[in-house]
C-alpha cells in the first residue's frame, strides 16, 4: 500500500501592494488642496479649518486610548486643542505664498529624510518611538529643507531684482538675498518638522495603533499626513504675525 503523501500547507498568497491605492489617494488629496488654493480666500481657509478639525478628532481618539481616567484625558485634550488650533490659525493668517513655502519645506524634509535614511542607514534616533528614523535621515532632511529655503529666498531676490534698472540678475539677487541665513533657518525648521513626526509617533505607540485613523486609504489619517507641518506652521505663522505688528 502506497504511503500517503506528506501534507503540504497551501502557499500564502502574496500580499498585494497598496501603491495604486496610495497614489490614487494622493491624487485626490492634491486635487482638493489645489482647487482650494486656486480659489483662495474663504475656500482655502475652510479647507484648513476642516483638516484641523479632523486632526483634532484623531488626536482625541489617540488621547482617549492613552488616558486611563477622564481627569487625565482633559489636559491632553486641552493641549491638543491649543497645539492643533494654533497651527491651523497660523496657516490661515499667513499669506498663501508663505503657506506654499512652508508646505514645500515640510515635503522636502520628509523626502530628504526618507531617501537619505534608506540609502545611508546608521544609528536610530529613538527606536522605541520610531524605529525607521535615523540620524542620517535627519541630516538629509535638514539639508533638503535648507536647500529649499535658500532657493526660495534666492528666487524672491531674483524677482525683486527685476524691478531695478539692470533687470533680473542672479548677482543682484545674491546681493539682497541672505541665502546662508535662509538655509540655516530651513534646516532648523526641519528639526521641528521631525519633532512633530516623533510626537505623533509617540502618541500612536502609547495608544497601540499604527495610524491615527483609516480615513485616507493607503495613507492612514489626517494627523499622519500633517504631523510635521503642525510645529513648522506654528513657528512660521507666529513669526510672520509678529513681523506685521507695527509694520
Amino acid at each position: 500500500m502506497d504511503a500517503e503523501p506528506a501534507f503540504v500547507p497551501p502557499m500564502a498568497e502574496p500580499q498585494k501592494s497598496d501603491l495604486k491605492v496610495r497614489v490614487a489617494s494622493a491624487v485626490v488629496m492634491l486635487a482638493i488642496a489645489g482647487t482650494a488654493f486656486w480659489f483662495g480666500g474663504m475656500a482655502f481657509d475652510l479647507l484648513i479649518a476642516a483638516v484641523a478639525f479632523g486632526v483634532f478628532v484623531e488626536y482625541v481618539m489617540l488621547a482617549s486610548k492613552i488616558a486611563t481616567t477622564p481627569a487625565a484625558l482633559v489636559p491632553m485634550v486641552i493641549g491638543g486643542a491649543i497645539y492643533i488650533g494654533w497651527a491651523g490659525l497660523a496657516l490661515v493668517v499667513m499669506p498663501e505664498p508663505l503657506v506654499l513655502v512652508v508646505l514645500g519645506l515640510v515635503i522636502c524634509t520628509d523626502t530628504g529624510a526618507y531617501f537619505t535614511g534608506r540609502s545611508l542607514g546608521g544609528p536610530k534616533i529613538a527606536p522605541a518611538i520610531s524605529p525607521s528614523k535615523t540620524w542620517s535621515g535627519l541630516a538629509g532632511g535638514m539639508a533638503a529643507a535648507g536647500i529649499w529655503a535658500a532657493l526660495v529666498v534666492l528666487g524672491a531676490g531674483y524677482l525683486l531684482s527685476a524691478i531695478g534698472p539692470t533687470g533680473p540678475s542672479i548677482a543682484s539677487a545674491l546681493e539682497v538675498a541672505n541665502v546662508g541665513v535662509a538655509a540655516l533657518v530651513g534646516a532648523t525648521l526641519a528639526v521641528f518638522a521631525q519633532a512633530g513626526d516623533f510626537y505623533e509617533s509617540w502618541l500612536k505607540r502609547r495608544a497601540g495603533v499604527k495610524d491615527s485613523s483609516r480615513l485616507i486609504p493607503g495613507h492612514g489619517g489626517l494627523f499622519d499626513r500633517v504631523d510635521g507641518l503642525l510645529p513648522v506652521a506654528i513657528i512660521a505663522g507666529t513669526a510672520w504675525a509678529a513681523s506685521q505688528v507695527g509694520a
